[in-house]
């Protein structure tokens, strides 16, 4: 499956974001070092390994994606690996017909909301407006794709925040 997306830092909390649906995401990413491609997620009541590659060099727009389906017995003892662990929960905010995921962190990652476009061409991604509650776009920076800032906290990521004017944000 190709998957066509954008992410952008949120400028602030889009409005009526609490009264949306959402679930909790933990994802567990292997190996440890480096840009890891192979993802255990917990999506809600939903378990999942996912391989996802990057289909051009230095494009994070587009994707490779590959999902096998595993129970929560198997996400509980991959679980115990040595992998680099993040926590959000993700809510499912309709703008504009179509549905943005909007990321909110927690643990140490707390004050970080990334918000995610899925498209489905390469033109309908192009010609793309950016919502005024989105800062700036950081779909091809590396520093905050999931594998990156997974295992960080928001003051290890905080200086490359800063050149975008980014501050942190919270669900209140």
């Amino acid at each position: 499956m190709i998957e066509l997306e954008r992410t952008f830092l949120a400028r602030e909390v889009p409005k009526g974001l609490k009264e949306c649906k959402y679930k909790e995401i933990i994802d567990i990413y292997i190996p440890k070092t480096g840009h890891p491609s192979l993802r255990v997620r917990k999506n809600g009541n939903k378990f999942e390994i996912t391989k996802k590659v990057p289909i051009k060099d230095n494009d994070a727009s587009q994707y490779d994606e590959q999902n096998i389906i595993i129970t929560e017995t198997e996400f509980n003892e991959l679980n115990k690996l040595d992998g680099k662990k993040v926590r959000k929960i993700r809510y499912y905010y309709l703008f504009n017909g179509r549905t943005a995921e909007v990321d909110v962190f927690k643990d140490l990652l707390e004050g970080l909301i990334l918000i995610d476009f899925e498209f489905n061409s390469a033109e309908e991604k192009d010609s793309f407006e950016i919502p005024d509650f989105c800062l700036a776009e950081v779909t091809q920076e590396e520093f905050i794709a999931g594998g990156m800032i997974s295992g960080k906290s928001y003051k290890d990521i905080e200086k490359q925040l800063e050149k975008y004017g980014y501050r942190k944000l919270f669900l209140e």
